[in-house]
């Protein structure tokens, strides 16, 4: 079984909570990765790139992105990756004035 297959696939409620949940896979990864696996700068590049992104969502967006968020970290049962996802929204820049 690869890491993109699972027993069973969950179901979205929206192709918005979908790609949040795959953004989130990709991340995960890439914080996980030991230097052999990902070069180093090559991660930040891609961490920080994300970064950049959400911080040019719409308030609406990113008070959305913040609720899938919270929802998938309430999920969630690895304590690791639940603690990701609840830091998620403060450290990738989420939380500002606007939400």
């Amino acid at each position: 079984m690869t890491c993109w297959e699972t027993a069973s696939m969950p179901v979205y409620s929206s192709l918005t909570h979908a790609l949040a949940a795959a953004l989130v896979e990709v991340l995960w990864f890439i914080e996980g990765s030991e230097d052999e696996q990902m070069d180093p700068d090559d991660a930040v590049k891609v961490m920080e790139g994300v970064a950049h992104l959400v911080s040019e969502l719409s308030s609406d967006q990113r008070s959305e992105l913040i609720g899938l968020l919270g929802t998938m970290a309430e999920a969630e049962s690895d304590p690791a990756r639940r603690e990701f996802l609840e830091g998620f929204s403060a450290g990738f820049g989420l939380l500002g004035d606007e939400v």
